[in-house]
């Protein structure tokens, strides 16, 4: 690899901050992960990610890009007592209030807690002989050149002391709460433009005993928010003995901290195989919430100054409802991105990078958005195309019911292995036709004749607009 400078220097370490530093230690002498919080001897939760006590499994693509930055990674989780799975075969998937076909794929995830899988990368990284992490760390600014043109450090306070860390590249990982807005408004800089879609997703949170037998051997059960009640929740293999079962709702409409109550939200979802285990598994923990109150993108890309030796990267530039599962595999593209933007040097870089960027956050982006507009009381732009999208997906789900190679492309997009215009192939959409004329019963020919043009239609409409 091509060497680009003496230190890099990223701020947080989170997945994304320390996959980010993984792909810089390729092309600078030293990387410096800096981290306000201390790391835990063992894989537990930790003070700087609160959600690390809810439930985590890692998409199909997050895993192959991991895997790919740290080979064997994979197979160290599965022997720590994760479980790798097929997404689509080992997964009970309940959308639009139906659960559609499972069979074999090729859609690999992994299922762990949070910290295991955020503590064997850091190990891995924190190998490499020009990585290091300073802990208990907090960043307090950064330093500029004389005419703010370029990022030179950053101010940091370690402890009671006080001192500037030079950097000839300093990357923001620092989460949806990053200061980079307010930074670059104080050198001068233009904020970035923000889009925040409220949905006031509250979930609360167990861990139970895990008996084989359970749900017929799956590793999960996840469910999608849909009408009447729009409550979502999952249930996740943790480990050997174990469940970890999340459960929640749009706008403050969270399961409490109760046996009873708690079992009778789990009721509530459209498939009781969620309700079995809590109404009956042992409880190894104390339930714990978590508040999301809205998707936030940060536009960076639009930007049109932004100083040399400055980037900004996972949450702090865009987080998605976390129901969805996207946040640590669009960390990982992301970092990947980093790095081959960095193959061809460090030159407008950050432009380079945000672009790049841009075009892996929008899928995601429009599978969460697009979804959660589905909320009748989310407040958002519903475009034609949103529209028909969120319509057509739910078809799909109805035709998927009994279409394993229907449920397996929703699956393989779902999981940012391919993209949205998948769905709408001839094959697919044809799939979704005749798995929604069985179920129909049209009085004449003519009648339904004309559902499969008007859905033929739209479909070409709307895979035009993609």
């Amino acid at each position: 690899m091509k060497r680009i400078g003496e230190h890099a220097v990223v701020i947080g370490a989170s997945m994304a901050g320390l996959l980010a530093a993984r792909a810089l230690a390729d092309f600078y002498g030293t990387v410096t992960v800096l981290e306000r919080d201390a790391f835990t001897v063992s894989d537990i939760p930790r003070k700087g990610v609160p959600q690390g006590r809810h439930a985590h499994g890692l998409l199909a693509r997050g895993r192959s890009v991991i895997e790919q930055f740290f080979p064997g990674w994979t197979d160290e989780v599965v022997a720590a007592g994760g479980a790798r799975g097929d997404i689509a075969g080992d997964v009970s998937w309940i959308g639009h209030g139906v659960t559609i076909k499972s069979a074999p794929s090729d859609l690999v995830g992994l299922l762990a807690s949070r910290p295991v899988l955020e503590g064997h990368v850091r190990r891995r990284l924190l190998q490499l002989p020009n990585v290091r992490a300073i802990e208990n760390c907090t960043v307090q600014g950064l330093v500029a050149g004389d005419d703010n043109a370029a990022i030179r450090g950053v101010r940091v306070k370690i402890g009671s002391s006080e001192e500037i860390i030079d950097a000839d590249l300093v990357v923001d990982a620092s989460g949806r709460g990053s200061s980079s807005p307010a930074w670059l408004e104080s050198l001068g800089y233009a904020r970035p433009e923000e889009e925040r879609i409220e949905i006031g997703i509250v979930y609360t949170t167990r861990v139970y005993r895990r008996r084989p037998t359970d749900l017929n051997g799956k590793y999960a059960v996840v469910v999608a928010g849909s009408g009447p009640n729009w409550r979502n929740g999952v249930v996740l293999y943790q480990t050997e003995d174990r469940w970890i079962v999340s459960i929640g709702g749009f706008f403050g409409d969270h399961a409490a901290d109760d046996e009873l109550l708690f079992a009778a939200y789990a009721g509530s979802l459209p498939t009781s195989e969620i309700y079995d285990i809590v109404a009956h598994a042992e409880p190894l923990s104390d339930f714990v919430s978590y508040r999301y109150p809205a998707n936030l993108r940060r536009r960076y890309e639009k930007l049109k100054d932004f100083p040399k030796g400055y980037l900004v990267l996972g949450d702090a530039v865009c987080s998605f409802n976390p129901v969805y599962g996207q946040g640590m595999t669009v960390a990982a593209q992301e970092a990947a991105l980093l790095q081959q933007c960095l193959e061809a040097g460090d030159a407008d870089l950050a432009r380079r990078f945000f672009v790049a960027a841009k075009d892996a956050i929008d899928v995601p982006w429009d599978i969460a958005v697009g979804n959660d507009l589905r909320h009748p009381k989310v407040v958002g732009p519903r475009s034609p195309k949103v529209r028909f999208i969120n319509w057509y997906i739910g078809k799909l789900h109805m035709a998927a019911r009994n279409d394993a190679e229907l449920a397996t492309a929703f699956l393989r997009v779902a999981n940012l292995e391919a993209p949205p215009t998948l769905l709408l192939s001839p094959a697919n959409l044809l799939r979704v036709i005749r798995g929604n004329l069985s179920r129909a019963k049209p009085s004449h020919g003519a009648d339904r004749a004309g559902r499969v043009s008007d859905l033929s239609a739209e479909a070409r409409r709307a895979k035009a607009e993609a």
